[in-house]
């Protein structure tokens, strides 16, 4: 074959290559303008859906706000500003920007010029600007300066009924509280608008733009507690007083409707400001009357005879040999003035409920077998949770009766062998005062469909064994020289001191806890009052001498805040 021969050869070899090529490519131009031709004419509402969500934005969304009983505001949404300048948008120089800014934002010229200078593309002005100051600057038609909105908790009461409350960041979606518990319902929005922004935060407005919808926020449902916040104020105050007076470390009121189990204030004390909760430490911030456990004293015989009456074991005529102290294996128990009242003798229930009897109620308690003893206690709501609508509760501390020894069993009669929560003494008291049914507490009012899932109710005696104790309670009142003595009230109560066990639960300190629990009027109680003080110091530290006088003043101005009809006295009437 000759050089010509070959030279036709290549040329063929290229021109058929060229030819596929070009058939190849005329190929490819076709599919890809039937592509899009799918695309822009038959699927074109996909990629129209898909570049509107891309613009799509929803209503600003604020929590419901927090009200007491009587409509009082104690938590709410405000609205505030974050003030930027984008760099990428500036017609303005810096110190044009400054000059115009720095009086509304209270900046002065210089440092603002110095921040406005900085090489980022997104500069921080200034944060949590309000409305006012917003406004001011949207005036000016700055496209340079865009202002992001955004919601803060705000509290309007500050440390008012503060643990309770709780807070809410939302920065961090972190809550407590009833912030917490009620949180779905607080960012429950029955209807939310959506509309399209542009990419700078412009509202694109077209025919189906709701224009009331795009600017103004949209809000969750309202809670309303139970709390009353005349009578918070006053248990705070109070406990306040006592604190101080006492220099004690820790303290809590609690007032609840035993009837209904509507919590109307719960003062803890320290306090916490939910509007400042970042400056608060863990300490403060920490509902201790749900959390810690701690041997009630005292109060706890009240539940002591309550249960061996409705065992069968005592009645209101019972008499107890009061020996003044018990052995029990290798431990002496001693009644607390065992030096002025060394042997008491025979003694009924209200000489039991008056003078503090260790023995009697010692002995009341070894009339009762454990098992039957510890059934009652869990009747009572000891050992576990009360259910009550706040976060954190803790069970509290009741063994297993098989695990009780003799002296398990004596020192429980009269609050030692246990450990149990504030809300747990509230929630077991208030069955004596309900004519023996023990209701959920709570804070949170319910509607009735709420109510029947939400709050439960447990008979824990008979009406008439627990109207007895009622009695018991009151007359010892009546009978002896309580400083809570009422002359217009009825009032059954009873005191209780205990002494403060180390934080590793092994052995005991030298503080004290003091305390009360009780209930008015007696013949009719429609509100229950619990008082606890932590580390009392100075003088005579007893529950009657720290925890009483608050019970006192409170109960005072509380009978007069709710209007309670007297049951005694001259004022009383049939």
């Amino acid at each position: 074959m000759g050089k010509n021969d070959k030279k036709i050869n290549k040329n063929k070899m290229f021109s058929d290559r060229l030819m596929w090529f070009q058939a190849g490519f005329f190929v490819a131009l076709l599919l890809f303008i039937f592509y899009l031709f799918c695309v822009q004419v038959l699927d074109v509402r996909h990629f129209r859906v898909k570049a509107k969500n891309q613009r799509r934005a929803s209503s600003f969304v604020m929590r419901g706000d927090i009200f007491d009983r009587n409509g009082i505001k104690l938590a709410t949404d405000t609205v505030y500003y974050d003030i930027f300048a984008r760099k990428a948008d500036f017609v303005h120089t810096p110190e044009e920007l400054a000059k115009l800014l720095a009086p509304i934002l209270k900046i002065s010229q210089y440092d603002l010029t110095e921040k406005l200078r900085q090489n980022v593309a997104l500069i921080s002005l200034k944060k949590n600007v309000d409305r006012r100051t917003r406004n001011e600057i949207a005036k000016l038609n700055l496209r340079e300066i865009p202002m992001d909105k955004k919601s803060i908790r705000t509290y309007p009461q500050g440390t008012l009924a503060a643990h309770v409350l709780g807070y809410y960041n939302f920065d961090a979606d972190v809550a407590s509280g009833v912030e917490l518990t009620a949180g779905d319902k607080l960012e429950s929005v029955t209807k939310s608008s959506s509309f399209e922004m542009t990419p700078k935060g412009k509202v694109i407005y077209n025919i189906t733009t709701d224009p009331v919808a795009a600017t103004k926020p949209v809000k969750g449902k309202d809670v309303t507690l139970t709390i009353d916040a005349a009578v918070q104020h006053v248990c705070e105050k109070e406990l306040m007083k006592s604190i101080q007076k006492f220099h004690a470390q820790r303290g809590a009121v609690i007032v609840m409707n035993p009837r209904n189990g509507e919590i109307l204030a719960y003062a803890v004390y320290p306090y916490f400001d939910p509007n400042n909760f970042k400056n608060a430490t863990s300490y403060q911030i920490k509902n201790w009357t749900l959390t810690d456990v701690f041997p009630p004293g005292s109060t706890f015989k009240t539940i002591t005879v309550a249960s061996a009456i409705e065992l069968g074991k005592i009645n209101k005529y019972s008499r107890i040999n009061d020996t003044g102290k018990i052995k029990i294996g290798w431990w002496t128990i001693k009644n607390y003035d065992y030096g002025r009242h060394p042997n008491p003798g025979m003694i009924d229930l209200v000489y039991l409920f008056e003078h503090s009897s260790n023995v009697a109620s010692v002995v009341v308690a070894q009339m009762m077998g454990k098992h039957e003893y510890h059934s009652m206690l869990k009747k009572f709501g000891f050992g576990e949770k009360t259910g009550i609508d706040l976060p954190g509760e803790s069970v509290g501390l009741l063994k297993n009766p098989n695990r009780w020894d003799t002296s398990d069993h004596a020192s429980m009669g009269y609050g030692y062998g246990s450990s149990v929560t504030a809300i747990q003494m509230v929630s077991a008291v208030s069955a004596l005062a309900n004519d023996g049914v023990r209701v959920t507490p709570h804070v949170i009012k319910y509607s009735p469909e709420e109510e029947e899932i939400k709050v439960k109710r447990v008979q824990v005696m008979t009406p008439e064994h627990a109207r007895v104790v009622t009695e018991l309670l009151t007359e010892s009142i009546n009978r002896g020289k309580s400083p809570i003595k009422n002359p217009s009230y009825n009032i059954a109560a009873k005191t209780g001191t205990s002494i403060k066990p180390k934080e590793n639960g092994v052995g005991y300190t030298n503080k004290l806890y003091t305390s009360i629990v009780g209930y008015m009027p007696s013949t009719n109680p429609q509100v229950l009052i619990y008082v606890i003080v932590d580390s009392a110091q100075g003088g005579e530290i007893w529950g009657n001498t720290v925890a009483a006088p608050i019970f006192k003043e409170i109960s005072t101005q509380i009978a007069r805040i709710l209007n309670l009809q007297p049951d005694k006295g001259e004022h009383f009437k049939i």
